[in-house]
């Protein structure tokens, strides 16, 4: 019998069932909203169901066959996606889609120019990106929702490969001015009656605290945000002092103030690198996209002092 709906429609229901609109669908699939409609009107014309529930107040939502349509759907955009793997290693070339995740407290400035830079050299990659924390970009990697994660080596399970990029120091971040600003270290003995401002994400939170927890010390927290740009900003305001393994090339916070970095002694540095599910054989899309990543945050210094592995 032969088949009469399209991988293409597939891929535009499975869109539409992720984002809960055929706007926001559209937008990441880059087509019009009308060629959207029509495709899944035409899949459910052809398999004479109701794939979607329209609620105006609240976009669209499965209906129950639609959600078992969506799973086997799903799967099979999967496996056609592993064709393009698997022709990718038989002739030798990079292609296909890749889905990256990136640590949010770096995914600013690395993510944007590296991919630019790897889709510029390999123009057949299709790259999906995530901007999340370190719990999720775990959870994402062991579900099998990303190919691989630009992070750090925190918390890693023994499942998971880790290929080093550089290793990044650990800073304390100071307003202008503040008394600790210029010094080339400071203790932590030296911060602990100071007021903090914690990067409060998960893993991070742990490995800033264990600066202070493996000395007997506990740190004044002041302030906890999850966004580092947030911290930068708070810490030039005087709110406290932060601390952060990236120090970027820009010393000014987000709205404009001046920042000072100085090496925080005790904390052991943190590698920045690519965290993948083991496996014994690895596609050559992702070995290149590896090897690229680490020759581009090198060659275009992304971070001041950091160190190659």
């Amino acid at each position: 019998m032969p088949l009469r709906f399209t991988l293409r429609q597939l891929e535009y229901f499975v869109a539409v069932g992720e984002a809960g609109s055929i706007a926001k669908a559209a937008e990441q699939v880059n087509v019009s909203p009308p060629s959207i409609s029509a495709s899944i009107a035409q899949l459910e014309a052809e398999f004479g169901i109701q794939l979607f529930v329209r609620r105006h107040s609240h976009g669209l939502s499965l209906t129950a066959g639609g959600r078992l349509f969506f799973k086997e759907a799903a799967k099979l955009l999967a496996d056609a996606d592993a064709l393009h793997d698997i022709a990718g290693d038989i002739a030798n070339v990079v292609r296909g889609p890749l889905a990256i995740g990136c640590l949010l407290t770096f995914a600013q400035i690395v993510m944007p120019s590296l991919r630019r830079s790897f889709e510029d050299a390999y123009p057949d990659v299709r790259i999906r990106q995530h901007e999340i924390n370190q719990g999720q970009l775990l959870d994402m990697l062991h579900q099998g929702e990303i190919d691989l994660a630009l992070t750090y080596d925190l918390e890693l399970s023994q499942d998971v490969d880790f290929e080093p990029l550089m290793q990044l120091p650990a800073y304390v971040m100071l307003p202008e001015g503040h008394v600790l600003a210029g010094r080339d270290k400071v203790t932590p003995e030296e911060l602990v009656d100071e007021q903090m401002v914690l990067l409060d994400l998960p893993y991070s939170r742990e490995y800033f605290l264990s600066a202070f927890g493996q000395k007997g010390l506990r740190p004044r927290i002041a302030e906890r945000t999850g966004d580092i740009a947030v911290m930068r900003s708070m810490v030039a305001n005087g709110f406290g002092y932060g601390i952060a393994n990236m120090r970027p090339l820009n010393s000014a916070s987000p709205d404009g103030k001046p920042l000072s970095f100085v090496r925080l002694d005790g904390l052991r540095p943190l590698a920045m690198g690519v965290a993948l599910p083991h496996s014994d054989h690895r596609t050559h899309t992702v070995t290149e996209f590896i090897e690229h990543a680490r020759r581009y945050l090198v060659e275009q210094t992304v971070f001041r002092s950091s160190i190659s592995p």
